[in-house]
């Protein structure tokens, strides 16, 4: 099983940028679909973004343009780089893996955006 590690989170203004990491430990995940996710206060998880092992990557409609999605097989990391981000961003961001019956999430690490 994949336990994943989130972190990079916290408080900026909008417009600002970050870059959330989530490091792997267990198996390789090379392999793996990586996923970044999201939940509001309030709101169901949402997806942000997917990276597949070939390296294409799909986006929700509200972060297309302004967060990009890559990994690092060799460090066993994928990351999340946000840029112009909004209030309505904020919310705490949450890791996927899954390859076939495989699907692990971490804990999550909090973004607030201030207006």
């Amino acid at each position: 099983q994949v336990q994943l590690v989130e972190s990079g989170g916290g408080l900026v203004q909008a417009g600002e940028s970050l870059r959330l990491s989530c490091i792997a430990s267990g198996r390789s995940i090379g392999s793996y679909v990586m996923g970044w996710y999201r939940q509001a206060p309030g709101t169901r998880r949402e997806l942000v973004a997917h990276i597949y092992n070939n390296g294409t990557t799909n986006y929700a409609d509200s972060v297309k343009g302004r967060f990009t999605i890559s990994r690092d097989n060799a460090k066993n990391t994928v990351y999340l780089q946000m840029t112009s981000l909004k209030p309505e961003d904020t919310a705490v961001y949450y890791c996927r893996s899954f390859y076939y019956t495989s699907d692990s999430w971490g804990r999550g690490t909090r973004v607030t955006v201030s207006s």
